[in-house]
This record gives C-alpha cells, sequence and structure tokens, in this order.
C-alpha cells in the first residue's frame, strides 16, 4: 500500500503555523510514518510553481491555511492569490484533494489592530470565497465548525493540541514567597478583553499588595505607527515608542495608571531594557513585566504564575476563537479564572455553584459576561483567601486536557481524517465530521 502524500503550505512563522500545519503534520509524519509521506514548506526546503504538474502530481492532499500563495520560493509564499479557482480547479482535476486550515473568524472587529488592513485587501471576501471552493475545511472548535458550515458542510473539528514533551510545556514552579500570583499571557490584541479585568485586578493588588502580585507576560516594545508629520502634512511610518504601546495600555491597566508602584520601580520599568529584565523581575514586587518569547518558549512564562486569566469581550470573533488558553493553563496545572462565554464554555466546568457552594469537578472559575468586573474581584479574593481551591481547580484543569488534546490523540483523529477522505467513503467521512463537531 503506497503512502498518503500530502504538501502542507503553513501561512507564516508564528504561532498560527506552530499549532495548525508544521507541528500537527510532523507529528503525524512521526507517529504514522508507514502511511503517510509529509512535505512541509519552510524557509529554504524547496522552491516551486503551481505550473509546476510533475512536483504536484506527487501529492494527495494539499493543506493550507486561509489561502493559497502565488509562488513558494524558498519556504517563502510570496503574494498570496487574488483569485485561487484556477489552482482549485487544476488540483481537482489531478483528484488531489484540497484542504483549508482556518482559526479565526474571517471579519475582526473594528478593535483589531489588523482590521484596517483586512477591510483594504478584501481578506474577509476572500477567505469566504475559499472556504465555498474548497473540498473540506479544518477548524479548532465545534463552534467555529457550526459557523464556517454555512458556507462548507465539509468541516472537521482538529483542535489546537499541546506536545507535553515539548520542554516550554514542563512544569517549572518558582519561589514566591507565598504570594498569591494572577497572571496573563498573550499578544497585542487584546486590550478590550483585558479592559474587563484592570479595574478588579489593580483593586485586589491594592487590597492584597503585601500577599498578591500581577504578572503581565509577552510584554513588546516593537513595533510601527503611522501618522501625520505636523510640518509636511504628509504620512510617515516611524517606530512606536515604548510608552506609546498597547503594552504600556495593558500596565496601565493593572497597576491603576502606575499608582499602585512606587517612583523608583517605575523609574526602572520606563527604561523599557529588555536586557535588563532582572531589575523588574523582583519575586517581591506587586507588579511584574516579563518580556515576550518565541513562540518555541513562550508557554513557558506560564511558570510565572500560579492563577491564569482569560478574559473576552462577547462578540462574533471571539466566540469562535479557540480554546487555548484553556489548553496551556491546564498542561502547566495553573488555576484558570476565565470568561463564561465562547470558547471557554467547551471544556470548563464553574468550581463556585450558586448559591455560594463548591463543585468538586470544576476546574475553572467562570465569570458570568455581564457582571463582569466585580465578580472578576470577589473570584480572586477568593481563590486568594481558599488556597486550596487553587490546587484543586489546576489539578482538575490538567486531569481536563491532558489527553484530550494530547498532540497525539488528535493526530490520530487526523489520520482517520485524512484516510478516510482518500476512500472517498462519504458515509464514513460523514460519520468522522458529525462525532468532532459534537464535542
Amino acid at each position: 500500500m503506497s503512502k498518503i502524500k500530502v504538501l502542507v503550505l503553513p501561512s507564516d512563522r508564528t504561532g498560527v503555523s506552530k499549532f495548525r500545519s508544521v507541528e500537527p503534520h510532523m507529528k503525524l509524519q512521526e507517529l504514522y510514518n508507514e502511511e503517510f509521506h509529509i512535505d512541509i514548506v519552510t524557509a529554504g526546503t524547496m522552491d516551486f510553481s503551481w505550473e509546476d504538474d510533475k512536483f504536484l502530481d506527487k501529492y494527495d492532499i494539499v493543506h493550507f491555511h486561509r489561502t493559497l500563495p502565488n509562488k513558494i520560493n524558498g519556504g517563502l509564499q510570496h503574494v498570496y492569490l487574488e483569485q485561487i479557482d484556477p489552482i482549485l480547479k487544476k488540483l481537482k482535476k489531478k483528484n488531489i484533494v484540497t484542504i483549508m486550515d482556518l482559526d479565526d473568524y474571517w471579519s475582526p472587529t473594528k478593535e483589531h489592530p489588523a482590521y484596517h488592513m483586512i477591510v483594504q485587501d478584501k481578506l474577509s471576501m476572500k477567505i469566504q470565497s475559499n472556504l465555498k471552493k474548497v473540498d473540506y475545511v479544518t477548524t479548532t472548535t465545534p463552534l467555529f465548525a457550526k459557523e464556517i458550515s454555512k458556507l462548507n458542510k465539509n468541516v472537521f473539528v482538529l483542535p489546537n493540541a499541546i506536545d507535553p514533551n515539548e520542554k516550554q510545556f514542563r512544569i517549572k514552579n518558582q519561589e514566591t514567597n507565598k504570594k498569591t500570583r494572577i497572571g496573563w499571557l498573550g499578544g497585542s490584541s487584546h486590550y478590550h478583553d483585558l479592559n474587563i479585568i484592570g479595574s478588579s485586578v489593580s483593586r485586589f493588588l491594592n487590597d492584597y499588595s503585601n500577599e498578591s502580585q500581577m504578572v503581565l507576560c509577552g510584554f513588546d516594545t516593537r513595533g510601527n505607527i503611522t501618522e501625520i508629520d505636523r510640518n509636511t502634512g504628509k504620512q510617515r511610518t516611524r517606530p512606536i515608542k515604548p510608552n506609546e504601546s498597547v503594552w504600556a495600555r495593558y500596565e496601565e491597566l493593572f497597576t491603576n495608571n502606575y499608582k499602585l508602584l512606587d517612583e523608583e520601580y517605575l523609574t526602572e520599568l520606563n527604561k523599557y531594557d529588555v536586557n535588563s529584565s532582572k531589575t523588574y523581575d523582583d519575586l517581591d514586587k506587586i507588579y511584574r513585566r516579563v518580556w515576550t518569547k518565541p513562540i518555541t518558549t513562550y508557554a513557558s512564562n506560564y511558570n510565572n504564575f500560579d492563577i491564569s486569566m482569560a478574559p473576552l469581550k462577547e462578540h462574533k470573533f471571539n466566540m469562535v476563537k479557540s480554546q487555548l488558553k484553556v489548553i496551556e493553563a491546564g498542561f502547566h496545572k495553573k488555576a484558570l479564572i476565565a470568561q463564561d462565554f465562547g470558547p471557554y464554555q467547551i471544556d470548563c466546568v464553574n468550581i463556585f455553584q450558586y448559591g455560594g457552594g463548591i463543585n468538586e469537578n470544576g476546574n475553572a472559575v467562570l465569570i458570568e459576561t455581564r457582571k463582569n468586573h466585580k465578580d472578576w474581584y470577589k473570584s480572586l479574593k477568593k481563590l486568594h483567601e481558599n488556597p486550596e481551591l487553587v490546587d484543586l481547580l489546576s489539578n482538575n484543569l490538567y486531569n481536563t486536557v491532558k489527553n484530550k488534546y494530547d498532540i497525539s490523540t488528535v493526530t490520530k483523529s487526523r489520520a482517520e481524517f485524512y484516510k478516510s477522505i482518500l476512500k472517498d467513503n462519504k458515509k464514513e467521512v460523514k460519520q468522522l465530521i458529525e462525532e468532532t463537531n459534537a464535542i
């Protein structure tokens, strides 16, 4: 029996590629080597064009994220296609199955940093068009699958998964001086999410100033800003100043505009010196800033705190997001406080019952969206005063995710899915899709 040959075209070199393209298929090659041959186009691996029939004829499946590139050159994907119809038709004629992966809703809110670029490039329209034309779609959650199914019925859920053997997911607890360490880890597009909890966090830190610590992970001073030159009236682009970045705005939220910090410490923070992080990485401080790390090591930041916070503003883009924060916190055995909304409703069971009781099987604290600030503060206070609940939550969440989101488990589902679609067994494919979409 010949191997199933898969061509994988990652969209970039960020976390999207790591979780949705590169690592899933590397694991597929590792675990099912006798059944699959995988070619992943990364920097320096291969060159080809869509006119190269001899190259394309080697493959049974082409897997890509969002849209196809015009050209693959040394692993760099140049110029995303305005119209991929000719290529999809060509691949169909060759009986090559096309699988499009999508992890984010195609129409972000105006709050999203990339909103204007997406509108300008008409990316939402392109993605929707692509969804209608590919053979199959893979995505992260049943919630998103339901939305995608309006455009393509052949949607298969393959959630983000963790390799527990990867170094950044190994648990390493720091000395804490018995402080309650609360933390947030993420990117630059979450100001409106974090605004939900900012006042609660700063109030909690103020009320328990000697017993608590806020850790903001992922701080990044890179980036550019486009503005109008006052002298010339022309548009210009310049490097953004650190205090202008969204990370500084995050910092302001959690420190009550820096009022919780003493002048000496604030002076050190204002240096924005990534090479002297020890000056403000003190375990005794009420607030810690932790610099961004590469995608291969960023998750090790979870070792900096005990309670992970996952606020989420209620709108459609957020509703269909991945539950990756739940998965990562679980694998690191961290207690989780999350918004009772969208992706966090998939696996999370509230430890706090109506009436004040404790659900011993609870694996998270879930905050009703419309209550926001007050309940976030109450929950932080309750976990601080009852550290045994922190241990219960962390263990229960770990037990929830350890098998379900282990990359080996998800890879088995991927292998079954790929084999079934090549058998052209519509009944089997339909059954697999229904099973994953119902999770």
